[in-house]
C-alpha cells in the first residue's frame, strides 16, 4: 500500500490546495470554471498534440492489449451510458457520468505507478491505455455530448451542428492533428516542443486545483450517483479487463497484469473538464474522482497484491 500512498499522496495534495484557496478566498468565486478553461483551450490540447504526435506506433502497437483496453473502457463507458438512459438523465449528461465510470487516470497515476511496479517496460503499457483514454473514450465522450446538446433538432441540423462542434472542439482537433503530424514523419522545432510539454505538464495540477476550488464552493460530496460509478470503475473495469486479457485474448501475464492495474486506477480529472466546459453539473462526477481516488487505496493495494503473488 506504501506505493499507493506514495502515488496518489501529490493529488490530494492538489485537490486539498485549490480548496484551502477557494475557502479562504485565495481564489475567486470563478476560479474553478477558469481554471478549467485554461486546461481545456490550452494545457490539454498541448498535451493530447504532444502525446500523438510523438506516439511511436511501431512501439506501442500490441493488438491484444490495444484491444483488451478499448473494449473494457468502452465496455464500461456502455454499460453506463445505458444505465443512465435508463432514468431521468439525457444524453448529455448520462455521457458524463459514463465518462465518469470509465475515463483512468492513467496519466498521473497510471504512469508512474506501471514503472514503480513493472519496470521501465511498464512505460509502453501506461502509454497506450493513456492514448486509449485520452483519445479513444474521450473522443467518444465527446460526440456523444454533442448529439446530446442538439437532440432537439431535426437530424440533418444535428449532423451539421454536432460535425460543426467537433471541428471546432480543442479536445478532437488536437489528437487529430497531433496523429497526422506523427504520420508526416516530420519532428517538431525545439521550441515549438518546449512549448507544448511545458503547457502539458500544467494540465494535472490545474485540473485538480481546479476541481478543489469546485468542492469548496459546492455543498460538500455529492453521494447521490457517485457510488455507482465508483463501483463500475474500481471493481467492474479491472474484473472486465482481467478476463478479457486473461481468458479471451490469452496475454502474456506481463500484459495481463498492466491491463489490471491501469484498469483498475481512480477516474481522472477528464469527465470535471468536460462538465464544466459544457457548464454542466460537475457535482457527481467531482465527487466520482474524489471518492474513488480514496477507494483506490484499498483496491490498488488489492491489484499489487495479486500481481505480487
Amino acid at each position: 500500500m506504501g506505493s499507493v500512498i506514495n502515488v496518489l499522496l501529490p493529488i490530494f495534495g492538489l485537490i486539498l490546495a485549490g480548496y484551502i484557496c477557494r475557502r479562504t478566498r485565495r481564489l475567486g468565486a470563478t476560479a474553478a470554471s477558469e481554471l478549467n478553461r485554461f486546461v481545456v483551450w490550452l494545457c490539454l490540447p498541448a498535451l493530447l498534440f504532444e502525446s500523438t504526435a510523438n506516439a511511436s506506433w511501431a512501439a506501442i502497437w500490441h493488438p491484444g492489449f490495444i484491444a483488451v483496453s478499448v473494449l473494457s473502457t468502452l465496455g464500461v463507458f456502455i454499460l453506463t451510458l445505458a444505465c443512465r438512459l435508463r432514468g431521468p438523465l439525457g444524453l448529455t449528461d448520462a455521457s458524463i457520468d459514463a465518462l465518469g465510470a470509465s475515463y483512468a487516470n492513467t496519466g498521473y497515476i497510471g504512469i508512474p505507478l506501471c514503472v514503480l511496479v513493472l519496470g521501465d517496460e511498464g512505460l509502453v503499457p501506461a502509454l497506450i491505455a493513456t492514448l486509449v483514454v485520452v483519445c479513444v473514450l474521450f473522443g467518444v465522450a465527446v460526440v456523444c455530448v454533442e448529439i446530446g446538446l442538439q437532440a432537439e433538432r431535426t437530424l440533418s441540423q444535428a449532423v451539421v451542428k454536432v460535425l460543426s462542434a467537433l471541428v471546432r472542439n480543442p479536445l478532437v482537433v488536437a489528437p487529430a492533428v497531433g496523429g497526422v503530424w506523427a504520420a508526416s514523419g516530420l519532428t517538431l522545432i525545439e521550441p515549438a516542443a518546449k512549448f507544448l510539454h511545458l503547457m502539458g505538464l500544467a494540465t494535472t495540477p490545474c485540473a485538480l486545483v481546479s476541481l478543489g476550488a469546485f468542492l469548496a464552493q459546492s455543498k460538500g460530496i455529492h453521494a447521490r450517483g457517485a457510488p455507482g460509478l465508483v463501483a463500475l470503475k474500481l471493481v467492474a473495469q479491472p474484473a472486465l479487463a482481467w478476463v478479457l486479457a486473461a481468458y479471451v485474448f490469452d496475454l502474456p501475464l506481463f500484459w495481463a497484469q498492466a491491463a489490471l492495474l491501469l484498469a483498475a486506477l481512480p477516474t481522472g480529472t477528464g469527465p470535471y473538464m468536460l462538465a464544466e466546459f459544457y457548464h454542466r453539473e460537475a457535482s457527481v462526477v467531482s465527487s466520482t474522482i474524489l471518492l474513488s481516488t480514496l477507494g483506490s487505496l484499498l483496491t490498488l493495494s488489492f491489484c499489487l497484491y495479486l500481481i505480487a503473488s
